[in-house]
């Protein structure tokens, strides 16, 4: 049995075996990624691993994956299969010269697990702790843990959200979070509310509980964390809906509008051959 308090280390992160959890620390270096700089350090119950596995990496290298258990990490659940394999925080990359070592705390950490891949009633891994901001294309976001709270900058807001005027979303109001990577095209943060007076905008640069992405605003280490920490305080306030919900379908007539907007950047050589037709293939999913 491995001891408690053991820590295997790899790449940018060490695991350390407790009786009842994994405590994750990671490295602050220059070369992590930021994400896992902001989160610092995550205590993984055993109750929220599906499972576990490890596999050959890249360049000599192995993997060591906890699997976590659905419904059970408010992180992953915001980031709806979204993030890139290097910055899974579920992954330790070690040498491949320590894949033996590896496998004998794998096989420990199976040994010890006892729940199945059941969606989980709550969160069972602690969110990322408040208060939190950071600032989008068109506005900053900030959450006090009661409430979310978004100021336009006018500089990159529409002019809906000018006229709507900064807003507040008490926590008892929503209903769940929907976030799409800045790292793809057209990221945003939605915010999902239980009862609206009136359908939200399909668009998010036209809804005021949206923040829309750009360059360099919305960061993934920055608006992921945000996004988590809003979803496990909807589901703490007893959302009667499910926290995470797909991006809703838009106008074909705004689906055409934004494939043209779309092409003129591949045209412009902004957007690349691949990444024009994934996009175009996404938008047109929206169907």
């Amino acid at each position: 049995m491995a001891r408690m308090g053991d820590v295997l280390a790899g790449f940018h992160a060490a695991w350390e075996f407790e009786s009842d959890s994994v405590l994750i620390r990671f490295e602050r270096g220059i070369r992590t990624p930021k994400l896992f700089q902001a989160l610092g350090e995550r205590r993984i119950p055993l109750e929220a691993i599906a499972g576990v596995t490890l596999t050959p990496g890249r360049r000599g290298t192995v993997v060591l994956r906890a699997v976590p258990r659905s419904g059970a990490d408010p992180l992953i659940e915001a980031a709806a299969g979204q993030l890139k394999e290097g910055c899974d925080p579920y992954r330790l990359v070690l040498p491949a010269e320590r894949e033996t070592l590896a496998e004998y705390y794998a096989d420990e950490l199976r040994s010890q697990l006892t729940s199945d891949d059941e969606p989980a009633e709550r969160y069972l891994v602690n969110p990322p702790e408040g208060p939190l901001q950071f600032k989008a294309y068109d506005g900053k976001a900030s959450f006090d843990g009661t409430s979310v709270s978004f100021r336009w900058f006018w500089t990159g807001a529409s002019s809906a959200k000018w006229k709507a005027g900064d807003q507040i979303f008490p926590v008892a109001d929503l209903s769940g979070v929907e976030w799409r990577s800045p790292e793809v095209f057209e990221g945003h943060l939605r915010l999902l509310r239980r009862e609206a007076a009136t359908a939200q905008p399909a668009q998010v640069d036209q809804d005021p509980a949206a923040v829309v992405f750009g360059l360099g605003y919305g960061p993934v280490h920055e608006s992921l964390p945000f996004a988590a920490s809003v979803l496990a305080a909807v589901r703490s306030a007893g959302a009667a809906v499910p926290a995470v919900t797909a991006a809703a379908r838009r106008d074909p007539a705004d689906i055409a509008e934004r494939i043209r907007h779309l092409g003129e950047l591949h045209e412009a050589g902004l957007v690349t051959d691949e990444e024009f037709s994934l996009k175009k293939a996404e938008l047109l999913a929206e169907l």
